[in-house]
């Protein structure tokens, strides 16, 4: 299997979601596993399509989730070059060749022309077949003045996926199709068929909207006298709701939006190989080397695979917590607020290891640490919108923070201590932990929410919880 190779092949129209990124991994996977080579091919035959900047767009995608591939655009390799865009006279010469074969033709019609055949089959109420007009006499073929169309020898085919089983195809699913355009680009049912081959590829993995022209790609196969390579058809990605194809209106996000709000590579690889495959086990979360050894064509299955935002949160979570301090400290810095600037790497690493189980990517560290850097300014609402301190007056209000304040100014500010203190405190006003430790979290963070308070107010420290205390009761 030293001789295996597969491909990516995106085209340069946009942003690259988690579809076109899950057949990148699942190809990279298997290269990986089976000691072959991944490479990266940009179909950009399509010029009207093409968005500026996509190019370097895929091959950043690709580097941030560490998606390395031995031949590219930017890797130079011995079946280049990478760009479809510049093996132009490459497909020339193939399209020459089937035209001495009596295999390829010049199309003549014009668009009204064909227009119109079309509208002769569906008033017969009959399937529109190309090759039912083929002219009898051709002109001869100029590349880049007019289209260059295949032509088909109908027959049944019966072939095999590595995912979707025995697959077969009647005569009636093959047709003359465009080979090269007028413009002189190819089409892709031509141009992946010769790059493949000139490539050694060994094995396609790509959608399942392509089945329906895979009679057409065998035919053309058969032309060329070229093997096929091995089939691996994915089922689709679905959105949330399980009934349609994952797109951006489902919130799918464009692959480098979540590596720059912090998720890890090893968690979105992880959840991204989830959509489609598993190894049999219930054994959900994996390092990138686990998933390398676990890979396998036959463990992919046929039906949809639907994208579960809050799954992926979940696996981030998990990943994230699977860091040494090291590396949660280095995967945090960039995303700390502007106001922590200054602060020790201790004391940012006592902050981390207090929210590491809540977090879920690394954007969300302002939201959940801004208080331990600087004094918020007071709201309110937190106490007065609060369901459990809706009900008291100011006067209680201020009874319970002046009995905290006076406690914890005691205190040697120890999470041992500040434990105990505030287990007597819940006595001593008689209040429910709901209801005191709501007051004391608000008091001393201006949130709704913090990690465990005791844990919190140590890493405060003893002089800011003992400020903010008196500052709420004062406002009161």
């Amino acid at each position: 299997m030293s001789s295996l190779r597969t491909r990516f092949a995106p085209s340069p129209t946009g942003y690259l979601h988690v579809g076109g990124v899950r057949t990148a991994l699942f190809a990279w996977l298997l290269a990986k596993q089976q000691d072959g080579k991944f490479i990266l091919r940009i179909e950009d035959t399509d010029k009207s399509r093409e968005v500026a900047g996509s190019i370097d767009h895929i091959i950043k995608c690709l580097a941030s989730l560490g998606l390395d591939y031995d031949e590219g655009p930017d890797k130079p390799g011995p079946f280049g070059p990478y760009l479809q865009s510049e093996r132009l006279e490459i497909y020339r010469r193939y399209g020459e060749t089937l035209i001495s074969q009596g295999r390829a033709y010049a199309d003549p019609y014009t668009k009204d022309e064909i227009n119109k055949f079309h509208s002769q089959a569906v008033n017969s109420n009959q399937p529109f077949l190309y090759r039912n007009h083929r002219p009898s006499n051709p002109p001869k073929w100029e590349f880049a003045t007019m289209p260059l169309r295949f032509k088909s020898d109908p027959k049944d085919y019966i072939w095999q996926d590595e995912v979707m089983g025995k697959m077969s195809a009647g005569k009636e699913a093959i047709d003359d199709f465009v080979l090269i355009k007028s413009d002189g680009f190819p089409t892709y049912n031509f141009a992946h068929i010769v790059d493949d081959h000139e490539m050694n590829i060994t094995h396609i993995i790509r959608g399942q909207e392509f089945i329906a022209s895979t009679p057409n790609y065998l035919n053309l196969y058969e032309a060329l006298d070229i093997k096929p390579p091995i089939f691996v058809t994915p089922p689709p990605v679905l959105g949330p709701s399980g009934n349609k194809k994952l797109s951006k209106r489902d919130g799918a996000k464009d692959v480098l939006e979540y590596i720059n709000e912090g998720y890890l590579r090893g968690a979105l690889i992880n959840f991204i190989s989830s959509l489609g495959w598993n190894d049999g086990t219930t054994k959900e979360i994996y390092s990138i080397d686990e998933l390398i050894k676990a890979f396998s064509l036959k463990r992919i299955v046929k039906s949809g695979a639907r994208f579960d935002e809050k799954r992926l949160l979940w696996m981030s979570g998990a990943h994230i917590r699977s860091l040494n301090n090291d590396e949660l400290i280095k995967h945090a810095e960039p995303f700390w607020p502007e106001e922590a600037q200054g602060f020790s790497r201790e004391y940012k690493l006592k902050v981390l290891e207090l929210i590491k189980e809540r977090l879920k990517f690394f954007a969300e560290i302002p939201s959940l640490t801004c208080f331990f850097f600087r004094d918020l300014p007071l709201n309110p609402s937190l106490i007065k919108d609060n369901p459990k301190l809706s009900a008291f007056d100011n006067s209680k209000i201020k009874q319970m923070l002046q009995a905290a304040f006076d406690s914890l100014g005691d205190s040697d500010f120890s999470t041992e201590d500040l434990h105990s203190r505030l287990n007597t405190l819940l006595e001593s006003v008689n209040q429910p932990a709901g209801v005191l430790f709501s007051l004391i979290r608000i008091a001393t963070t201006q949130a709704p929410a913090s990690p465990a308070l005791a844990e919190s107010l140590s890493v405060i420290g003893k002089k800011r919880t003992l400020a903010r205390i008196k500052q709420q009761i004062d406002s009161l």
